[in-house]
């Protein structure tokens, strides 16, 4: 399982022009979801991001874990893209819907996060603090 978290300012999902779910501060998660990813690796990722020591402190240095602040995830195959041969990236190694969604969905619980609409076209719009950027994956990937 692969997460790609952003700090963000706001961030917000649109479907059809329509705003589905959108935070103020806090982390804006793209979740991909391969073959052999398992209820504990959706728990012990869903923990990480949790734990992730990444807003500022008093003195301005990254080291406040999220607490009340916000999370929105958004489900992203294409996270699991090959694009060693070739032009056109492969994403055989993305979980199928029916593997994925489950898991996306627990990940979600474990945060308390809003959500996407699975396996829909989305626009997503993000204003990134910091930058900050990381990308996570459970163990054993």
């Amino acid at each position: 399982m692969r997460a790609l978290v952003q700090r963000v300012t706001r961030a917000s999902v649109s479907v059809d022009g329509r705003v589905v779910s959108e935070i103020g501060p806090g982390l804006l998660v793209l979740l991909g979801v391969t073959h052999g990813d398992e209820a504990g690796d959706a728990d012990w990722l869903g923990d990480k991001v949790h734990a992730l020591r990444i807003f500022p402190d008093e003195e301005g240095r990254m080291n406040e874990a999220l607490g009340d602040r916000e999370v929105l995830c958004v489900s992203q195959f294409t996270l699991y893209g090959d694009t060693r041969r070739g032009n056109r990236p492969s994403y055989v190694a993305a979980a199928p819907p029916e593997i994925a969604e489950p898991l996306y969905e627990r990940f979600c619980e474990r945060l308390g996060a809003r959500r996407g609409v699975f396996g829909a076209m989305m626009a997503v719009e993000l204003v990134n603090d910091g930058p900050v950027t990381l990308l996570l994956e459970s163990p054993g990937r």
